[in-house]
């Protein structure tokens, strides 16, 4: 992507030729946010095929093989990306504990509110000399817009305490920094966190619906999924950088999340980009 930032409307006019000459997989290389108003399009991401009934939020992360089908009555709009354009935002950081971010949107003033934000952008986007500093702002607006309505979907509300969410991102930072180490689970960070394994459990299910031991699963299922595509590691040399001591455990892990053996899977995707 030769520029830091780009919106297209998912017009009647487009989604018809796309429909008509169909779509290929590809490889992300920038971050995009798609926002469906109407129809039920198709998203395959990383192998995985969902349907996507309209209204709908899907962010697409930085290096993620993706196919967007649109049906013929598919409406919205693409907004396409640098990490460094809006570096405020969550969704990027949050993609690496969630194997897809997708959620309704609310009916009525909140999918006018977006509409109306992509179509401010749009116009700025249109223009003969596009003011990017405009468009950082209106983003930044799309993305506030956006997370709140994700704290909806994922159960989090006005009740839901600051100290809570204020623990619950610095679990996800500590996981971050050492989910490559097998023995750290939750007691580990449950003891830095000056809390009971319960508590912490508590507070990453009100906020993402997962336990503490599915969140650092998640965040190694996203690495081994990245080193199987782009590096050229065997199996057992990712298993063991992801803190698996032996191939069968990481392989018998890895297929019981995604249906499909490591090797299997490093196939089907370099079949997709082929």
């Amino acid at each position: 992507m030769n520029v830091p930032y780009s919106i297209i409307e998912l017009s009647a006019g487009l989604v018809k030729g796309v429909v008509a000459e169909g779509t290929n997989p590809y490889q992300h290389d920038y971050e995009e946010i798609i926002i469906v108003t109407k129809g039920t399009p198709c998203h395959l991401l990383d192998g995985k095929k969902i349907h996507l009934p309209a209204p709908i939020a899907i962010y697409v992360a930085f290096g993620k093989i993706n196919e967007f089908s649109p049906d013929i009555d598919t409406k919205g709009y693409a907004v396409r990306f640098n990490c460094e354009f809006v570096p405020q935002s969550n969704f990027h950081f949050y993609a690496n504990f969630l194997e897809y971010i997708k959620y309704s949107l609310s009916e009525g003033n909140a999918v006018k509110s977006i509409e109306s934000l992509c179509e401010m952008m749009l116009s700025e986007y249109s223009q003969p000399k596009i003011n990017y500093e405009v468009l950082k702002h209106l983003m930044s607006a799309f993305l506030l817009k956006l997370e709140t309505e994700g704290k909806k979907h994922y159960g989090q509300n006005a009740d839901t305490k600051n100290v809570d969410m204020v623990s619950f991102n610095t679990f996800l930072r500590m996981v971050e920094e050492n989910f490559r180490q097998h023995k750290k689970g939750v007691e580990f960070y449950a003891e830095i966190l000056n809390m009971t394994a319960r508590s912490l459990n508590n507070i990453t299910h009100t906020v993402l619906k997962k336990s503490v031991t599915e969140i650092i699963e998640a965040r190694k299922l996203t690495q081994a999924r990245q080193l199987l595509i782009y590096t050229n590691k065997s199996i057992s040399e990712i298993g063991f950088e992801l803190g698996y001591n032996e191939k069968s455990h990481f392989t018998r892990v890895f297929h019981n999340k995604t249906g499909l053996t490591p090797s299997d899977y490093k196939t089907k995707m370099q079949a997709m980009l082929a």
